[in-house]
Order: structure tokens, then sequence, then C-alpha cells
């Protein structure tokens, strides 16, 4: 057990503590107020960091909304340029179809200008192919159209008598 001498040392040591102990305490409070002061500003400059990147957010937000707006705008006029396109191609269509009564319409098909054109050249080559085809064909196969060319009866044989019989009418061989 400690005596008392010692335990009244310690006890004054408590009560007075040294100058320099006192010191140190004071230079170690004012470094962590320091310290304090210090993650004070950061966290400021972290608050003023934040709200800067909530309002670039809110900026970007709002640019995507427009954005949005745009693409929704240019799918219907996308939407409508097609539908404009397909009418443009079917009139195309009936088009060359009337304008070439020759060429059938089931053999002038495609989703575009350029398809229809292209079939359509096709047909049309089908069709004077065929037609060629027929006219040869024809031509080789010629009949002459009805009867031959009537002539007189050739009278020369026959008697004096029998011409006036004919002549009357009544000559019947």
């Amino acid at each position: 057990m400690p005596d008392n001498n010692e335990l009244n040392a310690a006890e004054s040591t408590n009560q007075n503590p040294p100058e320099d102990e006192l010191g140190q305490t004071r230079a170690r409070v004012a470094e962590l107020e320091g310290i304090i002061a210090q993650r004070d500003q950061e966290l400021a400059s972290r608050d003023t960091r934040i709200s800067e990147l909530r309002q670039v957010t809110a900026n970007l937000e709002s640019e995507i909304t427009t954005v949005k707006q745009a693409v929704a705008e240019a799918d219907e006029s996308l939407n409508k340029l097609g539908e404009s396109f397909k009418q443009a191609v079917a009139s195309y269509k009936t088009l060359v179809v009337q304008s070439n009564p020759d060429v059938p319409e089931e053999l002038v098909t495609g989703e575009s200008i350029e398809a229809i054109t292209d079939s359509f050249t096709s047909a049309k080559e089908l069709v004077s192919k065929i037609r060629k085809g027929m006219e040869a064909e024809i031509s080789l196969a010629r009949v002459p159209a009805g009867a031959p060319e009537r002539t007189a009866p050739d009278l020369s044989a026959l008697s004096p008598r029998e011409k006036i019989q004919y002549a009357i009418g009544g000559f019947s061989s």
C-alpha cells in the first residue's frame, strides 16, 4: 500500500498540475480547434459542391426532358414522313400501271420507287419477249383470211348454146 506521502504528492499533482502539462493541454485544445475549423471549412466546401452538383443535375434533367420531347417530335415527324412515302410509292405504282396498260399490274411490285421501277422494267421486257414470240408464231401459221379472190368463170370452153343458158341463168352443170 502506498504511504501517505505518496498520496499527498499525487493529490498535489492533481490539484496543481505543472505548467508544462497545462501548456500541452492548451496546445492540444488549440490543435483540435484548428482541426475542427478545418473540418468545418471542408464540410462547407462540400456543401457548396453538393449544391452546385444538384444545380447541374437539375439542369441536366431539364435538358434530358427537352431532348426526350425533341425525340418524340422527331419520331412523330418520321412516322408522318413514312406514311407520306408509302402514299407516294403507291401513287407512283398506280401511275406506272395506268400509263402502261400492256404491262400486267401483278408484275409491277415493290415497296420503294426503285423496286417498282426495277420490277416495271423487268415486266416490260417480259411482255416484249412474249409479244415478239407470239408475233413470230402468228407469222409462221398465217392463213389467208377468207376465200380466194373471185374471178369470172372461164366461159371459153362452153358452146354458144351453153353460153346463152349461162347468161339467162339457167345453166346447170
